[in-house]
């Protein structure tokens, strides 16, 4: 028996160094291109959900504006008296503008409306009721005595009460929001009795027409 050639020799039992098993092996571009198109469509929808979101928040926001409340009001002391608000309102000037209750101040420590000057009320409720479109805000404010927080609550109670005076007048009270100035924007020394009886006042803040 003749033996192969030298250069043919293989290992008993051993499979051919060359023959491939199976097919070829192929690269499934179509497989990692839908995977990537599906990433990009997850992106693309948390983008979107994030940016809805903002416009929400900003809609809310912007729909439900605070009152300037007790942090502040809405124009500062202009020193213009209450008696003006007819001649105001019959006007063209714009809004909004800050008028002073001049012959209305309270007691140390108290929100009520004195007898003496319902005067007052009763006139403002009249130009009030001459103009029916209207808006306004009272703000009431205190002396220097006494902590923050207590001046805070007296200013809006005083507020609460000139409210309630128009409003027994006959003005509707969605027309009239409150707020308290506290002890801030005194328009006198709180040092003298007559300068803290000037200071414990309340303010008209004409707010729309």
């Amino acid at each position: 028996m003749s033996l192969p050639p030298e250069g043919n020799k293989r290992t008993a039992g051993a499979p051919p160094d060359h023959i491939q098993v199976g097919p070829p092996k192929k690269t499934n571009w179509l497989a990692w291109l839908l995977l990537a198109l599906g990433i990009l469509a997850l992106l693309l929808a948390l983008s979107r959900c994030d940016r809805d979101k903002a416009v929400t928040t900003t809609t809310t926001s912007s729909s439900t504006v605070p009152v300037s409340g007790d942090a502040g009001v809405v124009a500062a002391t202009s020193g213009a008296s209450v008696g003006e608000l007819g001649g105001y309102l019959a006007g063209s000037e714009a809004a909004p503008r800050t008028f002073t209750f001049d012959n209305l101040n309270f007691d140390t420590a108290q929100s009520t409306i004195r007898p003496a000057d319902q005067e007052i009320i009763d006139d403002t409720a009249a130009v009030l009721a001459q103009h029916a479109s209207t808006r306004v805000r009272i703000a009431g404010y205190a002396d220097a005595r006494g902590s923050d927080a207590a001046n805070l609550k007296l200013g809006r109670d005083r507020a609460e009460a000139v409210k309630a005076a128009l409003v027994a007048k006959g003005i509707a009270a969605e027309r009239i929001e409150t707020t308290s100035g506290g002890e801030q924007d005194p328009v006198a020394t709180n040092s003298s009795a007559p300068g803290e009886a000037e200071n414990r006042r309340t303010e008209l803040v004409v707010l729309s027409r």
